[in-house]
């Protein structure tokens, strides 16, 4: 597994090889593979505005009730009836209108509801989450659009020196080769928010970042950008 599409997150089919769909995401350009019976058409549905908040946020139809988990896009969103594109979707869960502008106790709050997620390669929801997909759903909230990976999200925002930086910006980290391979959102007090393992607070420096239980070096920092 590469990525998660969430509920709602609208794509474009580039192949179909049997029961195999090679799709691309509509918000981040990512390519991957699924299977059919995952996927249902739609017709010109705008760009979301609003986004799901919770870590699950409850959707029903007329005979099930669906779990749709942070950042899920609310396509056809009407904030009076909670119906979604399909009429037969309701939603009952919390939600942000990505049209206002950031809040910095959003990003304290929405972060923060992720602790002790575990790490899952490729995973965007709260059961099991990558680094840059921790970042890029929570900045989804904010609405700020983020890449994919750590790599190409740190092509993206505005190169900061170490005395410029602020809470809500964020750090990225190298491998030996220098590649970038790893990303967090720093917080206030030299912390750093981000998902090793399991998503945590460790101890944040000019080399990079230290564990706050083992007080071992664990990544080396690259660089720092900003987004908002």
């Amino acid at each position: 597994m590469v990525n998660q599409l969430l509920f709602g997150e609208q794509m474009e089919i580039l192949e179909e090889k049997e029961e195999w769909f090679r799709i691309r995401s509509l918000y981040d350009n990512y390519e991957g593979w699924l299977t059919h019976h995952l996927v249902e058409p739609v017709q010109d549905l705008p760009e979301p505005r609003f986004y799901a908040s919770s870590l699950t946020n409850p959707v029903t139809t007329p005979n099930s009730l669906i779990n749709a988990p942070m950042g899920s896009s609310l396509s056809g969103f009407n904030e009076e009836t909670r119906l979604l594109w399909k009429p037969e979707y309701k939603y009952h869960g919390t939600y942000r209108d990505v049209t206002h502008p950031v809040d910095y106790d959003l990003l304290l709050k929405t972060s923060h509801a992720w602790i002790n997620a575990p790490y899952l390669w490729g995973g965007k929801t709260f059961m099991g989450v990558d680094c840059s997909g921790f970042v890029q759903t929570v900045f989804k909230i904010l609405g700020v659009r983020l890449k994919r990976d750590a790599w190409q999200q740190c092509e993206q925002g505005k190169e900061l020196e170490a005395q410029n930086v602020k809470e809500g910006d964020l750090a990225f980290f190298q491998n030996e080769q220098g590649r970038v391979t790893h990303v967090g959102i720093i917080l206030e007090g030299n912390r750093i928010i981000h998902a090793a393992g399991n998503v945590r607070i460790d101890r944040l420096d000019a080399e990079g970042i230290m564990n706050v239980e083992t007080g071992k070096r664990t990544h080396r920092l690259h660089s720092m950008k900003r987004y908002f």
